[in-house]
């Protein structure tokens, strides 16, 4: 027998990382747990009075708050977590026939942002309605891998519990075992991305799809699925696609348009800004400017300000201006020609 984290973070030079990956139950946990401070700024007079070393710690704080930013609740999180929070209830005394939510969109648009907020929005709730029930699972959150087949999606589930697996198990026995825990451990929802690698063209793709339903129908949970553009991959297309389809709901994400959401949103992140000389409203005013760089992509503008403010806190000037943004290089997408509507 094997688990499928088989290194101690001693051992393995990626070890350290894997709090940060959401698709183990340790990294989901810290991901829910996680509190982080926002460092305050500090008067110029004391800051300019640090040695080296503590000015350097007091940097390298402000630029790992800048590499994260927050969490900006926009309207389409806030759908999706009071969409995911209903059907959760509506699914609590359901024995078959459980409804779904979709959410589907261009990259870069804010789908697994949202997809991880509702997972811990649960999961928080779960928590404080049951606090002495510590071995509860309340969410699973994983990723759905390229050309993905019955047995990697079982895996997938397996790695996130870190079940011990045989090599030579065969996906019957995996999928009693996924499902038994799920249910001892009091799963409510279960949150997969990146569903677009599910090819249901080929054969193992449409297993694959099966795979999911058939956990769908063994696991008293409420399934989300998120995906880029899950309209146009054929999941929906079949007899397979109409059984989705039935059960399922979606919400769409996309840009956002140049409008007072959009001015909100560079507000907030300007707000968060730990910068001793940037002028507040600047950004505010770049709002057409940041729209025509991003294509009003959420991804791409976190990418941008983040960058441009890490850059700021590295050359010293501490300011984001037009000219320092001009000066990161974008994502490739918001480089390319805006993309259709969808």
């Amino acid at each position: 027998m094997t688990r499928l984290t088989r290194s101690a973070p001693g051992d393995d030079p990626a070890g350290e990382h894997q709090h940060l990956q959401l698709t183990t139950l340790a990294g989901w946990r810290g991901f829910v747990t996680e509190m982080r401070a926002v460092p305050d700024l500090l008067p110029e007079a004391i800051r300019s009075s640090l040695d080296d070393d503590k000015r350097a710690c007091y940097d390298d704080e402000r630029i790992d708050h800048h590499s994260r930013l927050l969490v900006v609740q926009t309207p389409t999180i806030r759908q999706i977590i009071t969409a995911g929070r209903r059907l959760i209830q509506l699914n609590k005394n359901a024995h078959y026939g459980r409804c779904g939510l979709m959410v589907s969109g261009p990259a870069r648009t804010g789908k697994t942002t949202a997809l991880v907020q509702l997972g811990k929005t649960i999961e928080v709730i779960h928590r404080r309605r049951h606090p002495r029930a510590t071995a509860d699972i309340p969410v699973i959150y994983i990723t759905v891998p390229p050309a993905a087949t019955p047995k990697m999606i079982a895996m997938e589930f397996a790695r996130f519990f870190d079940l011990p697996i045989s090599r030579r198990g065969n996906i019957t026995d995996l999928a009693d075992a996924i499902c038994g825990v799920s249910i001892d451990a009091r799963v409510r929802l279960v949150a997969i991305d990146e569903l677009h690698n599910l090819n249901t063209a080929t054969r193992a793709g449409a297993e694959a799809s099966d795979t999911l339903k058939y956990f769908s129908e063994r696991i008293p949970a409420t399934f989300v699925y998120a995906g880029i553009s899950l309209e146009r991959t054929g999941l929906l297309s079949g007899t397979r696609g109409e059984q989705i389809a039935g059960r399922f709901s979606m919400v769409r994400t996309g840009p956002f348009g140049q409008d007072p959401q959009w001015s909100a949103l560079i507000a907030a992140l300007e707000n968060s800004l730990r910068l001793h000389r940037h002028r507040p409203g600047t950004l505010a005013k770049l709002d057409r400017y940041l729209h025509q760089r991003t294509h009003g992509m959420i991804g791409s503008l976190l990418w941008l300000i983040r960058s441009a403010a890490i850059n700021a806190v590295l050359d010293g000037s501490e300011k984001i201006t037009k000219k320092s943004l001009d000066g990161v290089d974008a994502d490739i997408a918001s480089q390319s020609p805006r993309p259709p509507a969808t």
